[in-house]
């Protein structure tokens, strides 16, 4: 009989043993909800002006990175428009010429001067030789001004061809090539060159039940784990918590931020997301 009270109260010790470890692993398990991998954002990219698209650098699928040369519109008179700004912006003839000028004239004010102080000429004379000199000064300084005028035409056409490159805005992937080289690039709408996804780092969306408003908070880390075949557990940042609560599903929207430095993770994975 001893023996037996014995097993049993051993039986008892391990059921509740089993049940403290269950009441705390149900927790952890009920903390796990079902999420989306999104790309971070996805730009459309487009042209400024309106112009041929002369040549496209990328293809469907193509990594790239923020500032590589995407497309290059056709731009033959705007670089003919830069070389003349150029050409003008380094000519000096008319500075020289100007310089010359005032030379001279400085020089017919003095002698015009000092034959007025020993009566050789008249006032009227000397003031011809100081308004000869006065005009030969504006000249030299219209002359630089146009000077810093062409440097400025300079500047000016080169962000007007500067138009004609586009860039990449972000780092991430080429999803879509809308438009073709010949074709006529726009600025409305309706017609984009191509397609950019941002994929580093990634958004992560989870809907909760309101159960877990208040415990969810900005700031909080979690785990994800991508469905297969991409697998794996990756830490993720809790960045923006719905204040609002659907009334109709009992739910509210949670983001977190994925790094995915290498890329590996693609955007559009169904994974599920475990909070601490």
């Amino acid at each position: 009989m001893r023996r037996v009270s014995v097993f049993v109260s051993a039986l008892v010790r391990a059921a509740a043993v089993w049940s403290a470890l269950i009441f705390l692993t149900a927790p952890a398990l009920a903390s796990e909800f079902d999420c989306l991998i999104e790309a971070r954002q996805t730009v459309e990219v487009r042209s400024s002006v309106e112009a041929v698209i002369e040549k496209i650098h990328v293809r469907r699928g193509d990594y790239v990175r923020k500032g590589q040369v995407l497309v290059n519109l056709e731009s033959g008179a705007e670089r003919a428009a830069l070389e003349l700004a150029r050409s003008r912006a380094t000519m000096q003839g008319e500075i020289k010429a100007a310089e010359a000028r005032l030379e001279l004239a400085s020089k017919k004010r003095q002698q015009a001067q000092e034959l007025y102080e020993q009566k050789f000429v008249s006032a009227t004379a000397r003031d011809e030789a100081v308004a000869e000199y006065k005009l030969a000064t504006e000249q030299l300084r219209q002359a630089r001004e146009n000077k810093l005028l062409a440097q400025l035409e300079v500047k000016r056409t080169s962000e007007i061809l500067a138009l004609r490159t586009i860039r990449s805005p972000l780092t991430g992937l080429v999803v879509e090539t809308v438009l073709s080289p010949g074709e006529f690039a726009t600025s409305n709408l309706k017609d984009p060159i191509l397609r950019l996804v941002e994929i580093n780092p990634l958004n992560v969306e989870v809907i909760l039940p309101v159960s877990e408003f208040g415990r969810i908070k900005a700031g909080t880390e979690a785990i994800v784990l991508p469905e297969e075949p991409i697998g794996g557990e990756y830490s993720a940042t809790v960045k923006i918590v719905d204040r609002i609560v659907d009334a109709a599903s009992g739910t509210f929207g949670v983001r977190l931020e994925l790094p995915n430095r290498r890329g590996s993770i693609p955007p559009g994975v169904r994974c599920r997301v475990r909070f601490p």
